[in-house]
């Protein structure tokens, strides 16, 4: 079984597009504009979403190379700096990559390589 990501409508809305898709590595870049809160600031749901969305990618891409398919079992979302303008970078990197369970963590940059966002996810391979 072989996995081609495809966007869902909240990716769509949120003007996510894939940069690299491999078991290795996801990555995939959002603008700010679009995805601000009240105070003009990038919201944070916007991040844990692109952080689930890419995270989650990555788990069925391995998934896939099993014959199996992942579903979320837990997502945590830390916020480390805000931002009101350009383009956010998220890559998906695997910290365990089993049979039954992987995890990744998430990193979301800004366009000057700052962390905003550290994801970690959990899917149960299915």
């Amino acid at each position: 079984m072989t996995w081609k990501i495809v966007l869902g409508e909240l990716d769509k809305k949120m003007g996510v597009q894939i940069v690299k898709e491999s078991v290795e590595k996801v990555v995939a870049t959002m603008p700010v504009e679009g995805n601000r809160q009240s105070f003009g600031l990038l919201h944070g749901g916007a991040l844990a979403a692109l952080g689930e969305a890419v995270g989650s990618w990555a788990a069925v891409i391995h998934a896939s190379t099993l014959g199996k398919k992942a579903v979320g079992v837990d997502i945590n979302a830390t916020h480390h700096q805000s931002s009101s303008e350009g383009l956010i970078t998220a890559t998906a990197t695997p910290i365990r990559l089993g049979k039954r369970i992987t995890s990744h963590e998430v990193l979301i940059t800004n366009e000057q390589g700052d962390r905003l966002c550290t994801v970690r996810i959990t899917n149960a391979i299915v």
